[in-house]
């Protein structure tokens, strides 16, 4: 079953996917600015359940890669999209049949509506992740071992490069490393794939998630309702922290924007510090009151599991570029995706895998201690 997409649509998705980015993935609200241009330009967009999708079709996905807080001043061109996409199809010697989002996540889950437009091809309403990941091995199809090239990049100068990695880790070595040379801002295709492969491996039905969480929140709005039981309600999550932001430490390195916010609330009538750690997305959320390094029994949230932060007064999503001193918050967290709690997943996307020293607890777990 297909359905047209409108500006109501790329709006709730926006909004919902930046829920879902975990405070990275980029800003949304300039992909849905985008995304809209392109609408209005080209025509309507389609999004294509996965399970219609044909065993032998091709579907290319198109991301921007780099650090969030370089992509606010080089915001991505339509013209990068289209480059990157078109040179795959050149090097695969065939069109692809549709798009879908590498991730659903921040600015990612609305590139492929520029594509869809342009080209006049569907989205298929699947992606990688679930949510926003930092690295671009850190896929579905990569648990699955499903091959990562060609990658094709492209940036604003008009340089672009082809890449043939032997898999999704050797992607993120090789593009990293490029990107940085771009000015730690890129347009990426990886993960050329066919419809069986999708099928088999993607997350489906993420583009409709974010519909819905981005619908849920504007129609609390509208109503009067509580927005932040809306978001946590629509993922089985919880609020774990509530306060004042009074630290936040950021800097650009290795092509990520990495760092940590402190927030400093009240639990049980007692002043109480808590740590949330990122690269480009929250992955980190732990009490540090009284230790100032996670440890297993002061931990609140922990990747893959999603964790965001919301501004109190609006309950609107904050990304890491836009977090700030004095900030009132609400820091939520959910469960992620199954496929991220298999060994596997938590070898590629786990707390270890970034050099925190500590295990994955799911966040289930961690609210009934």
């Amino acid at each position: 079953m297909s359905r047209y997409i409108d500006e109501q649509v790329i709006d709730d998705i926006a909004l919902g996917a930046s829920v879902l980015g975990s405070g990275g993935g980029g800003d949304p609200y300039l992909g849905a600015l985008i995304a809209k241009q392109a609408m209005n330009y080209w025509g309507p967009v389609h999004l294509w359940n996965i399970n219609d999708i044909e065993d032998n079709a091709l579907f290319i996905p198109c991301s921007s890669m780099g650090a969030p807080t370089v992509a606010i001043e080089k915001i991505i061109s339509p013209s990068q999209v289209i480059r990157a996409f078109e040179i795959m199809e050149t090097m695969l010697a065939r069109c692809a049949t549709g798009t879908f989002p590498i991730e659903v996540g921040g600015i990612n889950s609305l590139i492929p509506m520029i594509l869809a437009a342009q080209k006049q091809i569907p989205v298929a309403d699947c992606d990688g992740v679930g949510r926003a990941f930092p690295e671009v091995h850190m896929v579905s199809f990569y648990l699955y071992d499903l091959p990562s090239g060609p990658n094709t990049l492209a940036d604003e100068k008009g340089n672009t490069l082809v890449l043939h990695p032997i898999d999704g880790l050797w992607s993120e070595r090789f593009a990293r490393a490029i990107m940085e040379q771009m000015g730690a801002a890129a347009v990426m295709c990886d993960y050329p794939l066919t419809g069986r492969a999708l099928k088999k491996s993607a997350i489906t039905g993420t583009l409709t998630l974010a519909q819905h969480i981005g619908q849920t929140l504007r129609l609390a709005w509208q109503s009067g309702s509580n927005p932040i039981h809306a978001i946590t309600q629509s993922l089985n999550g919880h609020v774990i922290a509530s306060g004042n932001i009074i630290d936040v430490k950021r800097q650009t390195t290795g092509g990520f924007a990495r760092g940590h916010v402190i927030i400093e609330g009240r639990r049980n009538d007692k002043s109480e510090q808590v740590t949330v750690l990122f690269q480009n997305e929250f992955l980190l959320a732990y009490r540090s009151s009284a230790h100032r390094e996670p440890r297993q029994d002061n931990l609140l949230a922990v990747v893959p599991d999603l964790i965001s932060i919301l501004d109190s007064e609006t309950s609107r999503p904050i990304v890491t570029e836009n977090l700030r001193y004095g900030q009132r918050v609400d820091v939520a967290a959910s469960p992620c995706h199954t496929k991220w709690r298999s060994a596997k997943g938590l070898a590629v996307a786990g707390p270890r895998y970034f050099g925190y020293p500590v295990d994955y607890v799911a966040i289930e777990q961690l609210v009934n201690r």
